[in-house]
């Protein structure tokens, strides 16, 4: 098909448009709104989230144990997506997913808390947790990005992917600068995991507020962002059959962009390798990690807003990029000496701002909107295989790092070369 037409009329970006009853509702409302509240969740799930490899340590994990369970942590978000995509579209109702989905991350980091204190069982029940997080993730995250696609609209998809994004991890940051500082305060780690609860409510009052305000696309009433019923559909997207039989999702162009999204992901190191690499080998003090992490979210924030303005621009050529920063990771990241290590946390964050945003706005403008939930669920399935499969990669090479730098691109080279036929197919009529 052609590329897909982002410009959006006038009269939906010109100012507020009006809801209900006449009231008056900001094109850029919805989006802030669901960003401030990935802000909160992410302040907790981001904290914790660089401490994974330290705590798995300080409970006896190996480097090979740490691969593991962090890499089928980022499975379980992605490849448990493509059952709780179809889930979702099939039951229209999307708030319960992004619900329940947020208050299983709430629930599952705060109690990582007492694994110190658990005795022979708290590696197990920190793994469990560590995991129970990420799944949070799967349950939510197709169901809220229907929702915010369909907010997007009025503003460019591109844009409100990125602003989201941008807020997003403004709140990866702020969580590993609080973990960090009390960790300098305190020590321990058990008070760094508990006093996440904190924002971990927070999150859960604003979604609460926010689900009173913004309709679900499911049920047909008007939405928030145009007044009209239902999700809006973007310009050159695929319409429903006319017959009423629910259009495919499974395009080739989508379909190779999937495969492409696999073989990247497995190039593209999960974080607990990194700090258990700063830890085992780099000696950087535990409380300094969060530090690191949190200035991957300040590169992945400038890498969602660049990379997302230049979308609305310039189209999707601007992903080709994404498997030339991954295949820099393990040649900076795991490397003995800091500078390097630092250039390569920063690299690794740049393309997770990359994949996080902009890839999600294409994968919204290839697939039809009654269809999306299923997409999204597809598509992290490909990226959740490919994150347990990089996650044992980098496991099981980490101590032969020149066998894992070619491995890795290896793997980059198929992903460009897939990404390329993706994108040729979908500017195709």
């Amino acid at each position: 098909m052609d590329r897909p037409n982002r410009r959006v009329p006038a009269r939906t970006r010109a100012g507020p448009s009006a809801g209900p009853g006449g009231q008056r509702r900001l094109p850029w409302g919805p989006v802030i709104g669901f960003g401030l509240v990935s802000l909160a969740a992410d302040v907790v799930s981001d904290g914790a989230r660089p401490l994974a490899g330290p705590l798995l340590a300080q409970l006896g994990g190996s480097a090979l144990l740490v691969g593991l369970v962090t890499g089928t942590a980022e499975a379980a978000a992605q490849g448990l997506r493509l059952v709780f995509g179809p889930w979702a579209d099939r039951t229209r109702k999307y708030w319960t997913f992004t619900l329940a989905g947020y208050a299983l991350t709430a629930v599952c980091v705060p109690l990582l808390a007492v694994t110190p204190v658990a005795g022979a069982a708290g590696l197990v029940l920190a793994c469990g947790l560590i995991i129970g997080d990420r799944v949070g993730k799967a349950v939510r995250s197709p169901a809220k990005t229907v929702l915010l696609a369909a907010a997007a609209t009025p503003v460019g998809r591109g844009r409100g992917f990125a602003v989201h994004k941008s807020l997003d991890l403004a709140g990866a940051l702020l969580g590993p600068l609080l973990v960090s500082a009390v960790l300098a305060a305190t020590g321990m780690l058990s008070a760094a995991f508990a006093v996440l609860a904190v924002p971990a409510a927070a999150a859960l009052l604003l979604l609460l507020r926010l689900r009173r305000r913004v309709q679900d696309p499911g049920t047909g009433l008007p939405g928030p962002a145009d007044g009209t019923a239902g999700p809006p559909t973007a310009a050159g997207t695929a319409a429903p059959d006319p017959g009423g039989a629910p259009p495919s999702a499974f395009s080739r162009a989508f379909i190779l962009f999937a495969a492409a999204a696999f073989f990247w992901s497995a190039g593209l190191v999960a974080f607990g390798v990194i700090s258990f690499h700063l830890t085992a080998t780099a000696a950087v003090p535990v409380p300094a990690v969060p530090l690191l992490y949190a200035a991957a979210m300040g590169a992945a924030a400038l890498g969602a807003l660049a990379s997302g303005v230049a979308y609305d621009r310039a189209g999707p050529a601007v992903l080709l990029g994404l498997p030339v920063l991954i295949t820099s990771v393990p040649v900076l990241a795991l490397a003995p000496g800091l500078g390097l290590v630092l250039a390569g946390v920063l690299v690794w964050g740049t393309a997770t701002g990359i994949q996080d945003s902009t890839v999600k706005a294409l994968i919204a403008d290839l697939v039809p909107g009654s269809r999306k939930g299923t997409a999204y669920g597809v598509f992290a399935a490909f990226e959740g295989a490919g994150a347990l499969a990089g996650g044992a990669l980098y496991g099981a090479l980490y101590a032969a790092r020149p066998a894992l730098i070619a491995a890795v691109a290896a793997l980059q080279g198929a992903a460009l070369v897939l990404l390329v036929v993706s994108l040729r197919k979908a500017r195709r009529p």
